[in-house]
């Protein structure tokens, strides 16, 4: 059963809980098991991404894995196919590239996410003033289109990006790809901030997020963050799916914290 995005995160919120999305790319194998051990490690939604073979917005880590996936086979639809009897008990937000989705058909394929369980959606490529048809095909297949704003987007143009996201806003930490990193930056924090003095949607800050230091200094300024690259790098050296979720655990547990 499909776990709606915007009301879990809001009623996650509003319980007190910082919000917690980690990262899986699909079609790795045993990434539904990777993805089952999110969920019982305590995140408040998973996002899946749909590997495409030009990556523009992934760096070296999330590249690895969509290659991997598409080297062993992996479709949207054979995704797709294996979510359809899965049971995570969180939402399923799928990450990928307008191209995938306009060779589809937007509501072929927003329909298609609907049927594999998933409540949200991301393509990060798409820019907000040719999203229009995309946003309505995701809303009547009741897809949440996540919007993402970046550091350098003006007041103007992050009030139309807050207006329009639906499931939350995600806020890009760094002008550039995504990647762990050591620290973060300033820019980050007042992006959060500008963000959460813009909407009373959930507002979520990845790229970069590799720490539970790290989440926890962003959750200062957000609602909570997303993690992938630390998570996948994990994955990638052979961790079992127990112990890469390892990491959403010690996060969880340093958010429950503060």
């Amino acid at each position: 059963m499909t776990v709606g995005l915007e009301a879990h995160l809001r009623a996650r919120r509003a319980d007190g809980a910082k919000l917690l999305v980690p990262y899986v790319s699909g079609g790795l194998r045993g990434w539904t098991d990777v993805l089952l051990a999110f969920a019982d490690a305590g995140a408040d939604a998973i996002e899946i991404g749909i590997p495409f073979s030009d990556p523009a917005m992934d760096g070296p880590t999330s590249q690895e894995a969509s290659q991997r996936a598409l080297d062993v086979g992996a479709t949207p639809q054979s995704i797709l196919s294996e979510l359809r009897d899965l049971e995570a008990g969180v939402p399923l937000v799928a990450m990928t590239y307008a191209n995938l989705a306009h060779k589809a058909g937007w509501e072929r394929f927003a329909t298609d996410l609907a049927r594999g369980g998933i409540s949200g959606a991301i393509l990060p490529d798409l820019p907000l003033e040719e999203s229009g048809a995309w946003e309505a095909a995701a809303a009547d297949a009741g897809v949440d289109t996540v919007l993402l704003a970046a550091p350098v987007s003006p007041d103007d143009r992050l009030r139309r990006i807050c207006q329009r996201s639906r499931g939350f806003v995600y806020g890009v930490t760094v002008m550039g790809v995504t990647g762990a990193r050591s620290e973060m930056t300033t820019a980050a924090a007042v992006l959060g901030d500008r963000l959460k003095a813009a909407t009373d949607l959930p507002v979520l800050m990845g790229f970069g997020v590799s720490s539970p230091d790290h989440a926890v200094e962003l959750s200062r300024h957000a609602d909570g963050v997303i993690i992938a690259s630390a998570l996948m790098r994990r994955f990638l050296d052979g961790e079992k799916p127990n112990e890469v979720a390892d990491l959403v655990a010690e996060i969880r547990a340093a958010l429950d914290a503060t």
